[in-house]
């Protein structure tokens, strides 16, 4: 295994207690026992609390815009076949502003490793709904609620054909590193959508609020079964 102390970045600046300390964690724990130094990976990220990430991890990085890190990092595969390429994107990143860029690279199907932070708002701007918050849960934006149905991630890569979709919690550590280390290994597009509490914004989903809700698969789950992928 490598040093982990070979990949501090920047002192990251997110709230105490955010989920994303615990992805970042698992991130740096998964490439140290790949054995993936800094030189041998890229990051690429749009814009959010949860793209920061990159800035906080040494590696090769591209920060791009608000929901556009896909196209870049799809051009960064063609470019180059070899290295290790992980995409880290927020909910409102991904699923909001970069949602068509989301759906087409499920459709290529391209060697990309893909970490969505899900915290249920948007936490840069400052708790705004965003397209996975619960239908009727007020924001600083919508002090009435959310009127609309939230996007199902899970079910719309499922129905696209996506050839490894997964969903972990920040607060499963060990969880997490099996997680991310399929994705990296995976050949071709691998999605996780990660549950993260936002302390700051999201009062609702909080830490002891998946703890009574998230689970582990049965052992003879079989991910081949749509139907059954569906119903989950």
């Amino acid at each position: 295994m490598a040093d982990l102390k070979l990949y501090d970045g920047q002192t990251p600046a997110w709230c105490p207690g955010c989920g994303n300390f615990a992805i970042l964690k698992a991130l740096k724990d998964v490439l140290s026992a790949l054995e993936l130094l800094p030189h041998q990976i890229i990051l690429t990220s749009g814009i959010g609390q949860a793209p920061k990430l990159p800035h906080y991890i040494k590696c090769h990085t591209f920060n791009g815009l608000h929901g556009r890190s896909l196209p870049v990092a799809t051009g960064i595969r063609l470019a180059n076949h070899k290295m290790p390429l992980i995409n880290i994107t927020g909910d409102g990143d991904c699923y909001g502003e970069g949602g068509n860029h989301f759906i087409h690279t499920i459709r290529r199907n391209l060697n990309i490793a893909h970490f969505i932070h899900n915290n249920q708002i948007y936490g840069l701007t400052k708790g705004q709904a965003s397209p996975t918050s619960e239908m009727g849960r007020p924001s600083k934006t919508l002090p009435t609620g959310s009127a609309s149905e939230p996007l199902n991630p899970i079910a719309l890569a499922v129905s696209l054909n996506a050839s490894f979709v997964a969903r972990g919690f920040a607060g499963d550590q060990a969880q997490l590193v099996r997680l991310m280390t399929a994705a990296i290994t995976h050949k071709g597009y691998a999605m996780i959508d990660i549950l993260q509490p936002c302390v700051s914004f999201n009062k609702v989903n909080t830490y002891q609020w998946y703890e009574d809700r998230v689970y582990e698969l049965e052992a003879d789950h079989d991910p081949s079964d749509r139907v059954e992928a569906f119903r989950r």
